[in-house]
């Protein structure tokens, strides 16, 4: 049986992600997150993120008026859908964007 993988955060993760001073929410364990706290998690560009947005591909997000935030079940999900044990893997090749 193949080891479950899933994003936690780490100490430093868990750092990263403090509230804005004064912001009045209990973000010890934020469920949305912004798209440079998001990319920081996953460890990826802010960019690349933007560019999923608009190409496909990426994992989903929502809108709040203008503001993007990505809920961290959906993060977890999105990882977890791109788990591959070799690269022989049916879909490890696939590309879900067009550039």
């Amino acid at each position: 049986m193949a080891p479950e993988h899933s994003l936690a955060l780490s100490g430093s993760d868990a750092a990263a992600l403090q509230p804005i001073a004064g912001a009045g929410v209990a973000a010890a364990n934020p469920e949305f997150l912004t798209t440079v706290e998001a990319a920081g998690l996953l460890r990826l560009s802010p960019r690349t993120l933007e560019k999923q947005r608009v190409l496909g591909g990426g994992p989903r997000f929502r809108k709040f008026g203008a503001r993007v935030v990505y809920a961290l079940a959906d993060l977890r999900a999105w990882a977890d859908d791109n788990t591959f044990g070799m690269t022989s893997d049916p879909g490890y090749a696939t590309r879900d964007s067009v550039r």
